[in-house]
């Protein structure tokens, strides 16, 4: 995961280049969240970049796959869950960002699953239509969910399910590895002056190799904090390169 501890420093030396301003932990933490959520948000964009080169013939393949890469970086906020009807509803869980897939609850006979894949849909005209048709009713062998603030099901029959779905991005405890609500950096004063403090502290979620990208996203957000133009342009030019790159 994407060392807190680096971000910050590589982001200090940033900004303090011509001692004109401090990042603290306090407003570095402010920041830390949201620009991981940005990062995390523009992977679905590059995994349909990636996908439009993979069509056109221009993704490498194997291990040098630009498609392969996003879609193994998103699998790390990849989860599973099993959730029963509550209120006529399926409540979504509470750290869920976006649905992958679902499924009915079922089991494996003969190494065969009985699950049966839910037709999604967003779209309360259409499902409304479909409810009303005599041809296209749902049925257990072909159920449908509407997807609004909860997860309505057909046919009502339908009591549990597996829901695959990519998590909020949140932090790693860099002590013990455990998920934390939020990255966050905590310092200490030690005989050497403040050091950092692992115990309470959290590394980003995403892979170690958006470092980069995460300290140009913070230097943007913590450049406009300072208006500092400087470093708003600096983190602006890098990031723009960093697409250019991506898009070969």
């Amino acid at each position: 995961m994407a060392s807190v501890n680096l971000v910050y420093n590589t982001l200090v030396d940033l900004v303090n280049k011509d001692q004109q301003g401090f990042v603290t932990p306090t407003t570095f933490n402010n920041f830390a969240a949201l620009a991981q959520t940005k990062i995390f948000n523009r992977l679905f964009d590059n995994v349909k970049d990636a996908h439009r080169n993979r069509r056109a013939s221009f993704d490498p393949g194997r291990d040098k796959s630009l498609f392969k890469r996003i879609n193994e970086d998103l699998s790390s906020f990849s989860r599973n869950a099993t959730i029963e009807r509550s209120g006529g509803v399926f409540p979504k869980p509470d750290n869920m960002a976006r649905i992958i897939s679902a499924t009915t609850f079922g089991s494996i006979v003969l190494g065969q699953s009985t699950r049966t894949p839910i037709e999604m849909l967003y779209d309360e005209d259409k499902i409304e239509r479909i409810l009303r048709s005599n041809i296209s009713s749902p049925t257990e062998s072909f159920p449908i969910a509407l997807v609004s603030q909860d997860i309505e099901v057909f046919p009502q029959t339908i009591n549990r399910i597996q829901l695959r779905y990519y998590k909020v991005p949140g932090g790693i405890n860099v002590t013990n590895g455990t998920e934390v609500g939020a990255p966050s950096l905590s310092v200490i004063e030690g005989p050497a002056g403040v050091v950092f403090n692992p115990l309470q502290s959290a590394d980003f979620e995403l892979p170690d190799h958006y470092t980069a990208a995460l300290v140009m996203e913070i230097a943007e957000l913590i450049g406009i904090n300072l208006r500092d133009q400087v470093v708003q342009q600096f983190a602006g030019t890098d990031q723009v390169l960093d697409s250019q790159q991506q898009s070969f």
